[in-house]
Order: C-alpha cells, then structure tokens, then sequence
C-alpha cells in the first residue's frame, strides 16, 4: 500500500486495497460508453395505449426479466382485499357510541386510539418546555 494507516485514516482518504481489506463498498463506475445527461432520447418513456393501461399494472413487476403483471377480474382476488379500503370509525364516534354495544374489531380499535390519545396528553403535560 502506498499510504500507511494512521496516514489515511487521518487524512480520510482510504485506498482502494485498504478498502476491499476493511470490506467497505463503494460507487460503482459510469459505464464509458454513456455520457451524463438529462433528458434526451434514451431516457424518453414509452407511449403506451389506453388500452394497455386498462389490462396492465405498470411498475407492479419487481424481477429483472419477465413482465407486469394483468389485471384480472374481481372474482380472482380475495374477499378480504376489498375491505382494506373500508373507512373505519375515529375515535371521537367511538366515544359517542356505547362501549357496551361495540362489535369486538370496534372495541379493539376504541381502546387502542384511547390509549394513543392518553399517552399523548400526558407526554405533552410533562414535556420540557
């Protein structure tokens, strides 16, 4: 190495052979074929058919190679999925309500933004100020 260690860990500067020693990683290099640049025609994204963005969900695929996935019918999917969407009761119509009447997942949710709401105004009442 041409550097010595107390040398390059003071100056910050850590060589290449102490780096892979060390296993730190860096960036990796521009490919020299490609200049830096905006815009341009081989950043310009592909026109794509009404049609194709009513069949296909763009951006779903996460693998390198293959393709975004089709959009099926409602009958493919679960029945539990389209009640991620549901609005679910604040806690001010929780409190207005009967604790003795609330279903179980309501129950649930009315202790659980209870507490939240406690722990909140307590921290508030013993923050420095």
């Amino acid at each position: 190495m041409a550097m010595s260690w107390t040398r390059a860990l003071k100056h910050g500067v850590i060589t290449r052979d102490a780096a892979q020693l060390v296993g730190i990683r860096g960036f990796a290099a521009q490919a020299k074929g490609k200049k830096g640049g905006k815009g341009g025609a081989a950043d310009a994204k592909p026109v794509l058919s009404k049609e194709m963005k009513s069949t296909t969900v763009f951006g779903a695929n996460i693998l390198k190679e293959g393709s975004d996935p089709k959009i099926q019918p409602d009958s493919e999917y679960p029945d539990w999925l389209w009640h991620l969407v549901d609005k679910r009761p604040v806690l001010s119509e929780l409190r207005r309500k009967d604790a003795k009447t609330l279903p179980y997942e309501d129950l649930k949710r009315f202790v659980k933004l209870d507490n939240r709401a406690r722990i909140k105004e307590n921290n508030a009442l013993t923050a420095k100020n």
